[in-house]
């Protein structure tokens, strides 16, 4: 399976690029990495199987043909490297945050258009996945919640790809009660987060931080916290991503969360 993988030389990307490179199925026959274009991945991050060259877009990576096209850059960028690979007929991989509802919106029909699939993941870590479906089955029974995003004090998007998706999940389940209206909150409404789908979301920034998320039920007398922090290496989220690259061709639209292709 030819793979072209965007953000080849991040702190995700470098490690999804060192997994594939383990991977007697996958071979990785670009990257895109403006600092590094022009060269060899093999001679950027030291790994002799990953002799892919490098380029400083998405667009001039493409012309060589790919089957999966894997999106680690940034919110800004994002978005049009998606575009870009399913106007040539890639399916697509997205571990970038920052995209909201409208972008999968718009990526979604741009996608069964193509007959393609996206799979767009907020977080590949194994242990993201159980919280999500511990969370998803919580909100079904309890009916108020709320989400802390933690992260590094220099994460610019806010909240994190983790907490939108979980957001986004939970807000399918059930809408939240909120004891006070937000319009009717004394005080800068903003003191209770922002509204993603219909969930509010407080996000932390610190040192200290990587990236966590953390889902908070109350009810009468009682409150369920269901967490997940993670470590400084970015190899929990190298087997996921793995996994998507590998089944994102049985999916067509977008489809959220690592559980669309494993078996929970």
């Amino acid at each position: 399976m030819r793979v072209i993988l965007a953000g080849a030389t991040g702190w995700a990307g470098s490690a999804v690029a060192r997994g594939i490179a383990r991977a007697d199925d996958l071979r990785l026959v670009g990257a895109v990495a403006r600092a590094a274009a022009g060269r060899t991945l093999d001679a950027v991050l030291g790994e002799p199987k990953l002799a892919a060259p490098v380029y400083a877009t998405a667009d001039e990576a493409l012309a060589t043909p790919c089957d999966v096209f894997v999106e680690f850059t940034k919110p800004d960028a994002a978005k049009a490297n998606i575009r870009a690979a399913l106007s040539v007929g890639a399916h697509v991989v997205v571990g970038t945050s920052g995209l909201g509802d409208d972008d999968y919106a718009e990526i979604d029909a741009l996608a069964r258009d193509g007959r393609r699939g996206v799979l767009a993941c907020g977080n590949f870590a194994l242990t993201v996945v159980l919280l999500q479906r511990f969370a998803e089955t919580a909100a079904r029974y309890l009916d108020h919640f709320e989400i802390v995003d933690y992260a590094h004090e220099d994460k610019p998007d806010a909240p994190s790809g983790t907490a939108r998706e979980l957001a986004y999940r939970l807000g399918r389940v059930k809408t939240p009660g909120l004891g006070v209206p937000l319009e009717q909150v004394r005080g800068p409404r903003a003191a209770r987060g922002a509204t993603l789908s219909g969930v509010q979301i407080h996000s932390v920034r610190l040192p200290g931080y990587v990236i966590g998320v953390e889902a908070i039920f109350g009810a009468s007398g009682q409150r369920l916290h269901i967490a997940h922090h993670a470590g400084q290496s970015a190899e929990p989220y190298v087997d996921g991503t793995l996994l998507a690259i590998r089944k994102v061709h049985t999916l067509v639209g977008v489809h959220r969360g690592l559980d669309a292709v494993m078996d929970l």
